[in-house]
Parts: structure tokens; sequence; C-alpha cells
């Protein structure tokens, strides 16, 4: 079974001669990739393999000699030698383009990297103006929905969104495959590539993190509670942005500066990696624990961050919230036009029947023209006033999609 991707008709759009897909293993890049190669011959080589590793690093010009395009290559952050002869053929199709000997209409060259530490290093450099970036986390709620329409959003909030947990029809164990995917790619990959030594301080500040998706972040909170320095704390997390595991939305300021000086809040951008690392095991006693409100947040902010990516849109996210914490607003979306949309979020299973004014403050500083939205996870789609609505979670993809 295969689950249609949102950021297909972004992909098949672009005809740059190389496209890089970014995201963490297991995501689903390089299926993703496969299908859009349907209509043509390719070869698939992926650099996991070591032999394949090895030839490319240390002759690559003899390497893609050997190999017809169009390719996809996986796993790219490994071979950094071979970028320097991609730029050769690039540059080269350039010319032949501008003197009308070759006009390719499809990429030539479509590269996975599930390393983006490795990718920061060695790679994004030697491609610069010569290939479209593009990133995949694990799968939106609406893929989901579209492909398995009678997938319950607690089964989604527990699973998150790993493909593999969805086409093989449950015969997986959810916690078995992230308790592997923890040990194989975050114990691996992500600190033998950000040179960190002492392993089990980072899973413990992971945890950590975990425990607090949905939350503000406070780096001396964790490193008293983990032992590391918050300096440290600091620039882990940042790697952990980097690897595309969380994500920090930032308050909102008129002064860019502020902006990036205050605390953001940290969220995950899977839910199922969040639940397994704060340590539950099943499903329904996580529903009913205090931690059941950050992690449905953490579900509808990581829903629109995807979103945002797999439709190319220009849109930033803010949360707000007046100087003395009385007042605030759990996401803003401000379009390129300025126009501004704000969302509660509310693990309502049934929905919710009473309005919720906009706070004095925000309506002050923003005048919304557009109402309150209320995302639940679950309930109706419905009006409650007029400056306020409610928006189960399987309606939210549409609701951005009129934005």
């Amino acid at each position: 079974m295969y689950i249609i991707r949102d950021i297909t008709k972004l992909l098949t759009n672009s005809s740059a001669g190389i496209q890089i897909l970014l995201g963490p293993r297991q995501c689903g890049k390089s299926t993703l990739f496969a299908s859009l190669f349907l209509d043509r011959a390719y070869k698939e080589i992926t650099f996991d393999d070591f032999q394949m590793r090895q030839l490319a690093n240390q002759d690559p010009a003899l390497f893609l000699q050997q190999f017809e395009p169009p390719l996809l290559l996986d796993e790219v952050q490994y071979v950094p030698n071979l970028f320097p002869e991609l730029k050769k053929i690039i540059d080269k199709m350039k010319r032949a383009k501008v003197l009308g000997e070759f006009n390719p209409t499809k990429p030539l060259f479509r590269l996975t990297g599930s390393n983006q530490i490795l990718m920061d290093k060695n790679i994004k450099e030697s491609l610069a103006g010569r290939a479209s970036y593009y990133y995949l986390n694990t799968l939106t709620v609406h893929e989901i929905l579209q492909a398995l329409p009678n997938t319950a959003i607690k089964d989604i909030l527990f699973k998150g969104g790993w493909p593999e947990l969805y086409v093989h029809d449950n015969n997986i164990s959810v916690t078995a495959y992230l308790n592997d995917y923890i040990r194989s790619y975050v114990e691996k990959d992500i600190v033998l590539a950000a040179g960190i030594h002492k392993t089990s301080e980072f899973l413990t500040v992971l945890r950590l993190c975990a425990a607090r998706t949905g939350q503000e972040m406070d780096y001396f909170d964790i490193h008293r509670d983990s032992g590391v320095s918050s300096v440290t704390v600091k620039e882990w997390i940042s790697i952990l942005d980097r690897a595309d595991l969380i994500y920090q939305l930032r308050p909102y300021f008129n002064n860019l500066n502020q902006r990036l000086i205050k605390r953001p809040k940290l969220y995950f951008l899977d839910t199922g990696l969040a639940i397994r690392l704060q340590g539950w095991s099943e499903a329904l006693p996580m529903l009913s624990s205090p931690q059941i409100g950050g992690l449905f947040e953490t579900l509808v902010v990581a829903e629109i961050v995807k979103f945002i990516r797999n439709y190319g849109k220009d849109w930033e996210l803010f949360f707000w919230r007046t100087k003395d914490g009385r007042e605030e607003i759990d996401v803003i979306l401000k379009t390129s036009k300025d126009d501004v949309h704000a969302f509660e979020i509310k693990y309502a299973i049934h929905g919710i029947t009473h309005p919720i004014p906009f706070p004095p403050a925000f309506k002050k500083t923003f005048q919304p023209k557009m109402p309150l939205v209320i995302i639940t996870s679950g309930g109706e789609k419905l009006k409650l006033s007029a400056e306020c609505r409610t928006l189960p979670i399987k309606e939210l993809h549409y609701y951005l999609s009129e934005i």
C-alpha cells in the first residue's frame, strides 16, 4: 500500500535538474521519489551500501559514468565527493540548454538525505543555485485519513506518522518500532554526526524535551533536571531542530530582535516519537494523562508546519501572549499578505459547544478579520459566534487550503 504524499504536486511541478529531499529516516523520502519515476526507467542507488559509498567517494566521475540518468540517490550525506561531479553535470546541462542542444523537462537526479547535520557540513554549498531543496517529515493527519479514512485520531496521536506503521496492516508493534528508531537513528546517526560524546546525557535531555512538548522552552529547567549545562542543552536542542525532530515556535513581537531572543515553545514534529520518549506503551492511559493537552497541541502544530512545507507556502507561525501571561493565543498564522489567522487548540473528544472570545489585547493589536478557530480532536465544524468557530483536526488541511 502506498500513501500519497501532499508534497507530490510541488515536486512534479519542478523541472530543476536536481531535486534534494531532506527529512528524518523512514519518513518515506525514497518511496516518494520512486513513485515520481513511474513514467520512465530509473536506477536507485542507496549509499547505506558501503561498497557504493566507497566507490562514489573515491572516484565520483567514474561512479556517475556507470549509471545513466535519471538516478535516485539515497542517503547522499555519506558521499560529499560526489557533489562537485553533479555540479559539473548540471552546469554542462545548463550550457546545452542555452545552446538549444538539450532541454530536459524533468529532474535528472533525485537525491535524499536524512542527516541534516552532515548535509550542512558537506554538501549544501556545492550545489548552491543548482538544486531545489524540499523538506519531508512523517505523514500528516490528512495523508493518513485520505488513505485510511477510518483511522481514529487517538491512534494517529499514539503511532505518529511513520509510514511503516500504516502500510502493513498493523502487524508491527508501535513500541518496538519506535524503540528501534530511537536506537538506530537518534542514538547513532544524530549523535555521531553532531560529535556528541555523552550519549546517555543526550538521551536524557531528549526525553525531558519530549515531556515538555507544547511548552515554552526553559533551558535552565532542563539543565536542573538533567545535570547538563544550560549552554549544552541549548546546543543539543539546536541539533534536534536541524535534524527536523523538533520545531521551535517563536513568540510574536513587532520587534524582530525580541522575537529572536525570547523563549520559543518546543514541539516534536511527530507525536509518536514524543509519546514513546515520554514512556507510554499504550494509548488509553496516555489519553487520560495530564500530557494529552500538550501532545494534541503538538499534533496540530506539526500538521500546520507540514502543510506549509508540503505546499511551499511562505507563511509565518507564532504564538502570542501578553507580558503578564494572562492572555494568549496558541498559534498565529501570518500570510504573505499580512492576513492573520488565530488558532486555539483544545483536546475535546466531542468538540466545543461554547464560543471563546478573542482576548481584548489581541483584538486591539491585530484587529482580526477572520474568526478565532478552535481546533479539536473530534466533533463537527461549527460556527459558535460571529468571531469563533470550531474545527476538528481532520478538517484542518481543508481550512488551510482555502487561505
